[in-house]
Parts: C-alpha cells; sequence; structure tokens
C-alpha cells in the first residue's frame, strides 16, 4: 500500500496532466516511455514542495523513498526521486556510489533519465569523489547502452576542470566506434561541453580520430565551435 506522501504527490501529478504533452514526450523517445504527461517544470515544483516533507530524514531514509519512487515506473517519479538525492548532496559519501550505480542500471531507460542523473546527482558524487572515475569508466564496455552513454555524460559536470582531460579523451576513445547513436552523441555532448573552456583540446582530438568518428558524434563535438573550425573538422 502506497504512503500517504505517496498518494498526495500522485494526485497531483494527475491534476497536472497535459495530454497534448503526453502524445508529444511519447513521440519525441525512440524507446518505450512511461509518464503520467506533466511537464518538466511542474514536476520540480512538486518535486520540491514535497521535499520539504521529508527533508528532516536521514540520507538512507530519503533514499529509500527515492528507490520506492523509482520502483513505481513513472517518468514523473524517477524525476522527483532523482531531484531528491541531488538536494542531499552535502551528505555524499563515496559509499553512495553503489546505490547510484543501482539506480542506474535498474531505472534508467532512456537517455532523458541518463542524462537527468548523471548530470545532477550522480554527476554530482563523481565530482566531489574523483577517485571514483576508474569504477565509471568500466561502463565503456557494458552491454547496456545506457551504462555506456553515462560513462561520457558524467564527464560534463566535470567537464572546465582541465585535471579530467585525459579521462574525457580517453572515454572517447573507448566509445569511438560504438554502434549505438545515442552513445555517439552521449560522447559527442560531452566533448561539445568540453570545448566550451578547451577549444583546441577537443578539436586537436576531433581532427585526429574524425575519419573514424561517426559523423553524429563529430557534429555534436564541434557544434559550438567557429564556423571555420566547423568546416574544416567536416571537410
Amino acid at each position: 500500500m502506497r504512503s500517504k506522501l505517496f498518494l498526495e504527490i500522485e494526485k497531483e501529478l494527475k491534476d497536472n496532466v497535459d495530454l497534448e504533452y503526453k502524445a508529444g514526450a511519447k513521440r519525441y523517445f525512440k524507446e518505450k516511455i512511461v509518464i503520467y504527461g506533466v511537464r518538466t517544470p511542474i514536476v520540480r515544483k512538486i518535486s520540491a514542495k514535497y521535499f520539504q516533507k521529508v527533508k528532516d530524514l536521514d540520507k538512507k531514509q530519503i533514499f529509500k523513498l527515492c528507490e520506492e519512487l523509482l520502483m513505481l515506473g513513472y517518468g514523473e517519479y524517477r524525476t522527483i526521486a532523482f531531484s531528491w538525492a541531488g538536494r542531499l548532496k552535502k551528505d555524499y559519501d563515496k559509499s553512495d556510489f553503489i546505490t547510484f550505480e543501482r539506480w542506474l542500471k535498474k531505472y534508467v531507460s532512456n537517455w532523458g533519465a541518463c542524462d537527468s542523473f548523471c548530470t545532477g546527482a550522480f554527476g554530482e558524487l563523481i565530482v566531489q569523489y574523483p577517485e571514483l572515475i576508474p569504477r565509471v569508466k568500466k561502463w565503456n564496455n557494458s552491454k547496456n547502452r545506457w551504462l555506456r552513454r553515462a560513462s561520457a555524460v558524467i564527464f560534463i559536470p566535470l567537464a572546465k576542470e582541465k585535471k579530467y582531460l585525459s579521462h574525457i579523451f580517453k572515454t572517447a576513445d573507448k566509445l569511438l566506434m560504438d554502434s549505438d547513436d545515442l552513445v555517439q552523441k552521449g560522447y559527442g555532448w560531452m566533448l561539445k561541453i568540453t570545448s566550451d573552456s578547451y577549444q583546441k583540446q577537443v578539436f586537436d582530438y576531433v581532427m585526429s580520430q574524425k575519419h573514424r568518428m561517426p559523423r553524429t558524434s563529430l557534429r555534436y563535438a564541434i557544434e559550438k565551435m567557429p564556423k571555420n573550425l566547423k568546416q574544416k573538422a567536416m571537410s
């Protein structure tokens, strides 16, 4: 039986269903998604509202609630769960990797959920504990496409710090020839964000690999670069 808290969240979500948005979202994702059809800004407001009711619980109890939300299977509950986990960033410790990796493997089933989690709560954990990076890099060879995409996207919160450039380029190397377009887009996005601070390094990398790199990844990687560099990379 669901708790009173969850029933209140469910009611508020159902009261804010937008059927037009729901139809559009289902067309947007290639994968089958299960959602009520509530726009993300509204879900975030609901998430913030109900976090006030649980914020005084300890981290273990809140993580338990997050997992219970994830088990419900709806995208809106997943958004709330990942948001609540992110609000606990001041209380993270390295052992939280085990919980977050389990959530990634068990509850992430589309690129939106992958990106939200990895640029949010999970990414923040890696920012705080970069010694966990070797465990992230093991995902490069996973059969799970979302773990492979996550192995790149999770570096986005780290991309502005030069000391992680070698990890970023080694990740791109590992994923370079991946046949999955969503993995290609994932590491291309990682390179694009890195180029904000390290344009020359990313451009040099792209030029060294452009004859092997899928066009999808290449376009993402150079998207923010000046026109002349784009033309050179695409030629």
